[in-house]
């Protein structure tokens, strides 16, 4: 352990420079699955809230659930079968507010359940973004192109579905606005809540939120870029460890020539990839916390600590394997044939 503090002082340019280099990398993984975790919230946090369970819609709507319609007499069946199912319906509208100025919304409606807001006909309640924008409780909205007043009830908090704020309606009024009779969705609660239901296809909380094709889009595209940075960050440490390897042949000769033994030469090369990776995701960490709060208002950043450990405990994985691939030459080395060639 010493010797490898030893070489760390001797050469802090070197460290330094990988330490940078991981920093910037894994604070920007950080950064970046933070804006992913935000846009995920931003786009569906109205079904990421609900608890594990199964969705179900109608098997000819191919997976659409604007073209899902739930027969009435099998709602009824689930609805009163299962304590907590709930069938609801999502449509992307307008409203107008008392200034006559049109915000988009996400109109959802639902059979009573714990799971949705209850909402009187007439009323409507919305989700709390609309109140930044100057909506407030006790206004008449009209909902185009119905023009149906509707009076603001309250606001709840983070309840977005497709990057529109949510607007819970009563399922009385919705029905009659949309001239629609059946709901859309059925939700059942529950880890082993799956069954088979002729004419419905069944989802899981994930797989109905890639049904969402914004949703399964952005997700894509972003997870990519996190994945594509973390081999980024492997392939560094192992190009990195490989050089100082190749530099350092005559010394592993000497040592290997007093008695030292390979496994010791690996334990030296693996204490400073933990100090310099521990202390460069450290620092990333910091950072990538403080851009949470001197983050734009209204940019969609959610980075959990959760996420934060999965992606530390990665990257110590990455900088693992890279180093001990790096490290192999190590146990090739032959102690006259690398003294005679001497230390490079």
């Amino acid at each position: 352990m010493s010797i490898a503090w030893k070489e760390i002082k001797k050469n802090k340019m070197r460290f330094f420079i990988l330490g940078s280099i991981i920093f910037l990398v894994s604070l920007l993984t950080f950064i970046i699955s933070g804006l992913a975790n935000g846009l995920s919230q931003d786009n569906a946090s109205l079904i990421k809230d609900l608890p594990s369970g199964y969705f179900y819609m109608n098997s000819d709507a191919e997976e659409n659930y604007n073209l899902s319609r739930i027969d009435h007499s099998v709602q009824e069946q689930m609805v009163s079968k299962h304590k907590d199912a709930v069938a609801f319906s999502i449509e992307m509208g307008f409203l107008n507010d008392e200034s006559d100025k049109q915000r988009s919304v996400a109109f959802v409606a639902s059979t009573d359940s714990r799971l949705f807001e209850s909402v009187a006909p007439g009323e409507i309640i919305l989700d709390r973004s609309l109140k930044k924008e100057g909506v407030k409780v006790g206004d008449t909205l009209t909902l185009k192109p119905f023009n149906e007043p509707l009076v603001v009830k309250r606001f709840v908090d983070q309840k977005k579905f497709s990057h529109a704020p949510v607007a819970y309606l009563n399922m009385e009024d919705y029905k009659q606005m949309y001239r629609a009779e059946e709901m859309q969705l059925l939700f059942i609660p529950g880890e082993n809540s799956t069954q088979n239901f002729k004419g419905l296809q069944s989802f899981s909380n994930k797989d109905f939120l890639n049904t969402i094709p914004s949703y399964s889009a952005e997700q894509m595209s972003l997870n990519m870029i996190v994945w594509f940075l973390i081999v980024i960050s492997g392939m560094l440490f192992g190009i990195f460890f490989y050089m100082m390897n190749v530099q350092k042949i005559g010394l592993y000769g000497i040592l290997k020539a007093i008695g030292v033994k390979t496994s010791n030469l690996f334990k030296m090369m693996w204490t400073q990839m933990l100090f310099i990776t521990i202390l460069s995701l450290t620092l990333s960490v910091g950072f990538s916390q403080l851009f949470n709060k001197v983050a734009p208002e209204g940019m969609p950043y959610h980075l959990t600590n959760e996420t934060t450990l999965q992606l530390s405990i990665v990257f110590l994985v990455i900088g693992f394997i890279g180093a001990t691939l790096s490290g192999m030459q190590i146990k090739k080395v032959e102690p006259l044939q690398a003294i005679q060639q001497g230390e490079v």
